[in-house]
């Protein structure tokens, strides 16, 4: 393998050697994050929410498992750079259908391995997220195009270009639209395998055209990039709270809608990334272990009065990470209860939701 390096904004430079698609010289640039899964780089890799990101694990082994595309969270690898400690050449699964290498050269992303990725990990928690490029030629890279890098068009480029019907296991109980900003596979198979009917739909949709859907519910999915870069989205869900539709919003859709309803958000120093994220229910007290990929949080005092209740918080920082709403049918939550891959503590709020539809139904009968 050739050596490749990773060359952060602040000019450190990290060596390694190249896995994946080819190294251009010139570099490939993103924006450096990291995440602390033990499990699950499959799902890291396919969730639409590090779209125009570098990845940097942080656990030392990566591809012991395989390529298992059963698992992929979308059709596509998402990232624009990947950085492990060690990848495992020689995978041992029986459910194995490939390796990683392969894997990301097929879909044109360049990998980095041997690197010191403790190192990478500390840098960005005490400096936070910077933007970094991997390349063959740390010399060749332009340091002006890395500072200034900045991700686009973000939803846009993830969302699905026509909507998709994903039935119910087992017969339909409820019509939920999900409004597709990103969205991670597991989140229809949740909702799917509670009786609901999913009909998920591009972000470009109105809030008219979803109500004319006349679903039981909207499910505002994850997705990648700044919150506050969508306002036409941000101006439809305004408009499709005055429906009384319940709404579920998780990940961005929660930022989205607590920007419809009149916050603001906020980018953390360095995110929340991996499924060891502590969450408290300021509620009842209970605290939940959760899976987690953002770099946005809404602003708590930010809540314009009587809209929402801050309902859960994050235990290692106090920031936000779920509302309930006061005037609406509607909830939301920073975190993934659908958690793919991590822990399943928090996978009751589908059946919250799918009571909240209960009660609705009830109430027009």
């Amino acid at each position: 393998m050739q050596p490749a390096y990773l060359i952060l904004e602040n000019s450190a430079v990290f060596e390694g050697r190249a896995f994946g698609r080819p190294v251009p010289s010139g570099g490939v640039v993103g924006e450096v994050v990291f995440t602390t899964g033990m499990t699950g780089y499959l799902e890291t890799l396919t969730d639409p929410s590090y779209y125009g990101q570098i990845i940097v694990q942080t656990f030392p082994m990566i591809g012991n498992y395989g390529v298992i595309r059963s698992d992929f969270e979308s059709p596509n690898v998402q990232p624009r750079g990947y950085i492990v400690r060690e990848w495992c050449e020689h995978p041992s699964n029986f459910r194995s259908e490939g390796d990683l290498d392969s894997l990301l050269n097929e879909a044109g992303i360049p990998g980095l391995c041997g690197v010191d990725t403790r190192a990478v990990t500390r840098m960005i928690r005490e400096r936070g997220v910077m933007n970094g490029a991997i390349t063959s030629d740390p010399s060749k890279v332009r340091m002006d195009r890395v500072k200034e890098y900045v991700i686009k068009d973000s939803v846009r480029s993830v969302s699905a270009p026509h909507p998709e019907v994903i039935p119910a296991s087992g017969g339909t109980v409820y019509r939920v639209v999900l409004w597709d900003f990103g969205a991670k596979a597991n989140i229809a198979r949740s909702l799917a395998s509670r009786g609901c009917e999913v009909t998920a739909v591009p972000s470009v949709y109105t809030a008219d055209r979803i109500a004319s859907l006349e679903p039981d519910g909207v499910m505002l999915c994850n997705g990648p990039g700044d919150p506050a870069d969508n306002p036409e989205i941000i101006g439809e869900i305004k408009k499709l709270t005055e429906t009384g539709i319940p709404i579920f919003g998780i990940c961005l859709g929660h930022q989205l809608l607590a920007l419809a309803a009149g916050a603001k958000t906020g980018r953390l120093k360095y995110g929340h990334r991996g499924a060891n994220q502590p969450v408290r229910d300021v509620k009842t007290g209970s605290l939940y272990i959760t899976t987690q990929n953002h770099g946005y949080m809404v602003i708590p005092e930010s809540i314009p009065d009587g809209a929402a209740e801050l309902r859960y918080i994050n235990a290692n920082d106090g920031t936000c990470e779920g509302m309930d709403y006061r005037n609406i049918p509607a909830f939301s939550v920073q975190f993934h209860p659908e958690a793919a891959a991590g822990p399943l503590d928090t996978g009751f709020l589908f059946d919250r939701f799918t009571g909240m539809m209960e009660a609705r139904g009830h109430a027009q009968k």
